[in-house]
């Protein structure tokens, strides 16, 4: 898989930081579309130290985060002053936990784009591990300004 988006240039786009950055690379892209992020799930997670102890399981809600990291990424590539805004979580439905997901897996994200307006963005993302689907849900977002959210 070609990568579109590398680290960094994801860094680019989101606020988020290790150890909350949770995909590593975009490798497809159709603008208001659709976008494939990667996440490579390694044994150093710090999530892992405690869930679980001797059975290490990706938290569903991180799996649905990342899914929601993708989506922000579809969303802020396309607002022009985009480094002024957030893209903070609104709503989830219809999530379903269908697998575990293990160290070493990697995780591919794929997000549609339902509904992409200025301000309030819909998508249906499906997080999968070797094409087996691990994670599915729609999640509903807002794009607010960074400083308004800062004194919200």
């Amino acid at each position: 898989m070609e990568t579109i988006l590398d680290a960094r240039a994801i860094q680019d786009l989101l606020p988020h930081r290790y150890p909350f950055l949770l995909v590593d690379r975009i490798v497809e892209l159709v603008p208001r579309e659709r976008i494939v992020g990667i996440k490579q799930v390694s044994m150093g997670e710090p999530f892992f130290q405690g869930h679980f102890p001797g059975v290490p399981v990706m938290p569903g809600v991180l799996v649905i985060e990342a899914l929601a990291q993708v989506g922000a990424i579809l969303a802020l590539r396309e607002i022009a002053d985009r480094d002024r805004k957030l893209v903070l979580f609104s709503g989830i439905n219809n999530a379903r936990f269908r697998h575990p997901v293990f160290p070493g897996d990697t995780l591919v994200l794929e997000v549609t784009a339902l509904r992409v307006g200025s301000r309030v963005q819909r998508m249906r993302g499906e997080a999968k591990v070797d094409g087996k689907l691990v994670a599915e849900a729609e999640i509903m977002s807002v794009v607010a300004d960074r400083d308004s959210a800062l004194n919200a």
